[in-house]
């Protein structure tokens, strides 16, 4: 039902991208690549190659080891920023472990500072941690109308709206290009509304490690880009586990007033008692701000994995088109199943303005939880259990977007606080409280997806239909399974002592478990097994 649906929008097709790149995908669907997308076989093998072939010394020296890494790592920079569409005279690229350390190394620079930090509810906690060193407070816009409203009124510090006097140092406005849990796109032209604004002490951060797993970060235009761009390499290329911050070079002294140094980015330090000196180095901003010593064999593997990329994918256009056909056709699918009462089955987490056929509004990333027939919730954690069961890798739970998951599950910072202290953390298997799911399952596409996967999920995901939660434990069927001359067999072995068990961990829900007759259990295996 799916094949009609398929294009090709590689300069490589994509069953032959599959076969001769992706052979660790053989026999698993993986649809966690908002998580990280996987490593293509050629980008092992040329890194590999590389390593054997050069000798890389600490690019904090002048061998000839250390020139070539100095040289290597330079030339990446470069071509990073290239990739972005980044003018090297107007951005610096500073080389972090990941997203959130681009985006705490921009917290190190206002920390010391009196700084207020406003940032969208949406956001990754990465984000929202930039709160505890605004010493002049923060504020959370819970919708893109607030955010709207606060710029048109020329983006004011508290206080400035009513004409009072604020002596606020510095404003860092943070939100993500991209919702990491549903994949909804926001406005990209907030920065340059914000530089617009009458406040010139307001910084804009973007969190782009979502967006551009899938989309081309567009940076050209350096008069309407984000002062600061936090992302991670690996959820473009699924190697090396690196991340970057992309400075516009005129927002760049912010960063130079953290007091830590440390590594290399100093020219000369002065020990003693009342005589403690130090002078940050003066040339390019990332020599004052990359601590240490850099990761130079990682930064080496982005020149392999760039040329991989763009020989197997051509653009990160024509991945976010790839990429983005795939979603809106399991999006379709997904929204129309119904049970046989009529009753919708998925309850998808969809923004207001997002729409999956619009690839300026929505990425691939599909947000969801699962009714049975009787309306109950089908749990996330049984529901990933028995994913796994099938080879079917998806995320489930709050993904660290405390934001989206109190607006989309509805709610309020009272009813979170009552279930963290009746037991609710992060991953504990809790998960329905107050007749609410307390998180939500995620399934995400990306440049290598075909529609193979999205065929195997889908059938994966009808078998829930006119199922009811509580009838079996979920861990001990495997459904749809790839193997369905086994069907008879594997209903004599799984019917014979077959536990019950309610569709939820709580202790008042779990107690109302019931008998289920072991021809009752024969009839529900059969359904499922060999469907």
């Amino acid at each position: 039902m799916f094949s009609q649906l398929s294009k090709e929008f590689y300069p490589i097709p994509i069953s032959q991208i599959r076969r001769k790149e992706y052979t660790l995908l053989n026999g698993t669907t993986y649809l966690d690549h908002a998580g990280t997308t996987p490593y293509p076989k050629s980008l092992m093998k040329d890194h590999c190659k590389l390593m054997n072939s050069n000798l890389f010394g600490n690019p904090h020296s002048e061998s000839p080891s250390s020139l070539l890494s100095t040289h290597t790592l330079e030339a990446a920079r470069h071509r990073m920023l290239s990739f972005f569409r980044a003018d090297p005279e107007y951005f610096d690229l500073i080389f972090v472990a990941n997203a959130t350390a681009a985006i705490k190394l921009v917290a190190d620079g206002l920390r010391d500072e009196d700084t207020w930090c406003g940032y969208h509810a949406d956001s990754h906690t990465s984000l929202v941690g930039l709160r505890e060193i605004a010493s002049a407070g923060s504020r959370c816009f819970f919708s893109d109308a607030e955010v709207d409203e606060w710029l048109s009124a020329g983006a004011g510090f508290p206080g400035e709206e009513t004409g009072g006097n604020c002596s606020t140092s510095w404003g860092l406005f943070a939100y993500p290009a991209q919702s990491n849990m549903n994949g909804r796109r926001l406005p990209l032209d907030w920065p340059a509304r914000l530089r617009k604004s009458r406040n010139g002490r307001m910084y804009s951060l973007l969190d782009a490690a979502a967006y551009v797993a899938s989309a081309q970060l567009d940076l050209s235009d350096y008069v309407t880009a984000p002062d600061f761009t936090a992302l991670s390499f690996y959820k473009i290329f699924g190697f090396p586990d690196l991340g970057a911050l992309i400075v516009r070079k005129d927002a760049g002294h912010v960063l130079l007033n953290r007091s830590y140094f440390g590594g290399g980015t100093v020219d000369m330090v002065i020990n003693g008692m009342g005589g403690a000196w130090h002078a940050t180095k003066q040339g390019a901003l990332h020599e004052a701000l990359e601590d240490g010593t850099p990761g130079f064999h990682s930064i080496a593997a982005l020149h392999c994995a760039l040329d991989v990329h763009t020989r197997l994918y051509g653009s990160m256009d024509n991945v976010s088109k790839h990429a983005g056909l795939l979603t809106a056709a399991l999006y379709k699918h997904m929204s129309s199943l119904t049970h046989s009462n009529g009753t919708t089955m998925c309850t998808i987490y969809k923004g207001a303005t997002a729409d999956y056929d619009d690839r300026t509004t929505q990425g691939p990333t599909i947000a969801f939880n699962v009714r049975d027939i009787l309306g109950n919730w089908i749990g996330k954690s049984h529901f990933e259990r028995l994913a796994t069961r099938n080879a079917i890798q998806l995320r489930t739970g709050g993904v660290c977007n405390p934001g989206g998951i109190a607006a989309h599950l509805d709610m309020s910072p009272q009813e979170m606080q009552e279930n963290y202290a009746e037991g609710l953390r992060c991953g504990n298997g809790i998960d329905e409280m107050n007749g609410k799911p307390t998180g939500i399952i995620r399934v995400s596409l990306g440049a290598m997806s075909n529609m193979r996967d999205v065929e195997l999920f889908m059938r994966f995901l009808m078998t829930f239909v006119d199922q009811e939660n509580d009838w079996v434990d979920p861990s001990d069927i495997p459904i749809a399974s790839r193997d369905p001359g086994n069907c008879e067999k594997q209903i004599q072995i799984l019917s014979k002592d077959i536990p019950t068990k309610g569709g939820s961990h709580l202790e008042s829900i779990e107690s109302r478990r019931r008998e289920t007759r072991s021809d009752g259990i024969r009839n529900v295996l059969r359904r499922l097994i060999c469907r």
